[in-house]
């Protein structure tokens, strides 16, 4: 706990055997009291070993994609009594370390959702991201910005703090199940006001690390876009499906004449 307030560390994991152990070792168990891993269907003993560890462990019958497999994570962390929830990617490419940070950032009332960024710093190239990848990177991220009327230093980390607070207030199911709904999940955040902070955060790339391919980046960057810009389209009333208002249940059924 943080100022008495419960922390989870979710790990939607896909294939992660061989960087989980490394992950979890340094993840600060005196401020972290549940550690939540979701399972996507790996063709690895990602989950066997996640039990060993006496780690919670979830399993997807079948690959829900990344989207899916947050929403999974997000639904355990909540209904396990989390006040912070720290997403975090067991392929070890950030640092554990900074969990504390990052909860203490949230726990301070002064943001609903903090972010590990690798470009603050300057430590991305360091780190072994691809030229490519950075440039990327940068570019996109000076769209989303000039789009959603944000000040980050980048979107597509894989390292994000939520208050519990802001969590119940998404409509995540809303959200693609594809890599994109990290974005869509920003842009509802944005949508609504809630503060976002960053932290610095190193980060390595290494063969076990994941990474997707350039095909599916390119995907992913159009999908970036089309989010950015359904923030604009709702401004102006057209409000893509990722933001609108889910619809709601009548407190008590109608009755019938």
């Amino acid at each position: 706990m943080i100022y008495g307030l419960r922390v989870a560390v979710i790990l939607p994991a896909y294939n992660a055997e061989k960087t989980l152990q490394r992950t979890v070792a340094e993840i600060p168990r005196d401020i972290v009291d549940d550690i939540i891993l979701t399972d996507d269907a790996s063709r690895d003993r990602t989950a066997a070993l996640s039990r060993e560890m006496g780690i919670h462990t979830l399993v997807h019958d079948k690959n829900r994609g990344y989207g899916g497999n947050q929403k999974t994570c997000y639904a355990a962390a909540l209904g396990r009594g989390a006040d912070i929830v720290i997403m975090l990617h067991p392929d070890y490419q950030y640092s554990p370390r900074l969990i504390g940070a990052m909860a203490g950032m949230i726990a301070s009332g002064h943001y609903d959702c903090v972010l590990g960024s690798r470009i603050l710093g300057g430590g991305a190239l360091n780190g072994g991201m691809p030229l490519w990848k950075y440039v990327a990177n940068r570019c996109l991220t000076l769209a989303e910005n000039i789009l959603i009327g944000q000040k980050l230093s980048e979107y597509h980390t894989g390292y994000r703090a939520f208050s519990r607070r802001l969590l119940e207030s998404l409509p995540l199911s809303q959200c693609s199940d594809d890599f994109v709904f990290d974005n869509q999940m920003l842009v509802q955040i944005a949508d609504r006001g809630f503060s976002i902070g960053e932290i610095s955060c190193p980060t390595r790339y290494f063969e076990e690390a994941s990474s997707i391919n350039f095909r599916r980046s390119v995907v992913y960057g159009f999908g970036v876009l089309g989010a950015a810009l359904g923030y604009r389209l709702k401004r102006l009333g057209f409000a893509p499906a990722f933001l609108a208002e889910p619809e709601r249940p009548n407190a008590r059924p109608q009755e019938v004449a």
